[in-house]
């Protein structure tokens, strides 16, 4: 007998691929997948679920779905207390990440340079954000940005307009030597929410 998937996922998912069906603009879908991740991170059967959720420490994600008709995928991550996470850009992906468990920044930046040299970057951090369980940070197409780790363990779940890996190549920065790199996305881990 196969596992039952959580529920609050599965109707995630349903909702999802109804937003994709009736949207064709792609900032549009992932604004109400951004709305609609919302709701799933806050719901107590996931959040609770994720406290079981293996480390994805390594340049790693857990693989949810991924949508064959629509193109959208949906990953989690499970961050150890403390991370550093690397200055990044999604290249022309769409991104929304939603908070479950634990709590962790979302810094910002600017670049400064007008992007002439594809090796070269100056930027500078423009925010940082909290994020808590239940909330949901949109981050557009090539959006500097990184995520930090809090004094305890997080897990969050990301919503992505299309799979990066294999595909696209993101753009990775340091800010101290002002040098951009690009490099393909996180190990994609087939992982099921089952009950």
């Amino acid at each position: 007998m196969s596992a039952k998937q959580l529920p609050a996922f599965t109707s995630f998912i349903e909702d999802l691929r109804a937003i994709w069906s009736r949207e064709t603009d792609t900032q549009k879908r992932m604004e109400a997948g951004r709305d609609r991740l919302a709701v799933l991170v806050s719901d107590p059967s996931l959040q609770e679920h994720s406290r079981n959720w293996p480390s994805t420490e390594g340049r790693k994600n857990l693989l949810l779905h991924t949508d064959e008709e629509f193109g959208f995928i949906v990953n989690a991550v499970v961050r150890v207390p403390g991370r550093s996470g690397s200055v990044h850009d999604h290249a022309d992906a769409w991104t929304a990440y939603g908070l479950c468990d634990g709590a962790e920044y979302l810094e910002r930046y600017d670049r400064l340079d007008d992007g002439s040299r594809s090796d070269y970057a100056e930027i500078t951090k423009t925010s940082t954000t909290l994020g808590t369980p239940g909330t949901v940070d949109l981050v557009p197409p090539f959006a500097i940005h990184a995520e930090q780790g809090g004094t305890g363990r997080s897990a969050a779940v990301i919503l992505r307009s299309q799979l990066l890996v294999g595909r696209v190549l993101q753009g990775n920065y340091d800010p101290d030597k002002r040098t951009r790199r690009e490099q393909s996305g996180p190990e994609q881990i087939p992982f099921a929410l089952s009950v």
